[in-house]
């Protein structure tokens, strides 16, 4: 049984943590509500894109993409994805529930 509850809150925890850490994430890389603030990563990220693509970032591309997420939120399917990408994560990790660690000398 309570190896039961630690798989649910660890689960839980994965899919929680991964729909507030996302927003998060993409700001400190400099994916912002008001655009790609200069001198991040995500400038660094659309300059290489723009010189692989010619010049321009393609619509629907992964820079598109994040300051798209970055500007917008995730919405409601993002927000389902990354929460069941969490979900998924928080199941792996949580084998650990289920290990008993046995210290040599101990009874």
């Amino acid at each position: 049984m309570e190896e039961e509850i630690c798989k649910y809150i660890v689960v839980g925890a994965g899919g929680v943590a991964t729909v507030v850490l996302t927003p998060a994430l993409l700001a400190a890389l400099g994916f912002t509500a008001t655009g790609i603030a200069s001198g991040s990563i995500a400038a660094k990220m659309m300059s290489l894109f723009a010189l692989f693509y010619g010049g321009g970032i393609p619509a629907g591309g992964l820079v598109a993409t994040l300051q798209s997420i970055g500007m917008t939120g995730l919405g409601w399917f993002g927000t389902g994805t990354v929460a069941g990408i969490g979900s998924i994560v928080g199941s792996m990790i949580s084998s650990i529930c289920n290990v008993t660690v046995k210290i040599e000398g101990s009874p």
